[in-house]
């Protein structure tokens, strides 16, 4: 699998923005899926963003639609989340996760699952209101 390695949480006021990287030891297929994620102590993991191979198809929660932005450079090994007009709702840890995904017939292509084995340690982002 791939190492992955998050930055660029912080604190920030609401309505602010923060840039979160991954670093992704490589691009491969491995990486076919990746995404991030979030969760608070106590509460279910959720998944905020999450972009593929196919096209750069991007998917994002409700919640966050408008706000964040998935993005990759294969250049440089780097998964982003553009996170912007913060709310406090949006504190929490969060985490960038990696998958090779599975080859769908009903897709007629590799499609993401919900089961990603590839996960950095996290990195904490704290809104204010």
């Amino acid at each position: 699998l791939v190492q992955l390695v998050e930055s660029g949480g912080g604190s920030v006021q609401a309505g602010g923005s923060l840039r979160l990287s991954c670093a992704v030891s490589e691009f491969n297929y491995h990486t076919y899926c990746m995404a991030w994620f979030r969760q608070v102590p106590g509460k279910e993991r959720e998944g905020v963003a999450y972009i593929d191979d196919n096209d750069a198809n991007t998917t994002y929660a409700d919640s966050v639609k408008g706000r964040f932005t998935i993005s990759k450079d294969n250049a440089k090994n780097t998964l982003y989340l553009q996170m912007n007009n913060l709310k406090p709702e949006d504190t929490a840890m969060y985490y960038c996760a990696a998958d090779r995904g599975g080859w769908s017939e009903l897709a007629g292509r590799t499609v993401c699952y919900s089961i990603y084995h590839s996960w950095g340690q996290g990195t904490q982002v704290t809104v204010s209101s």
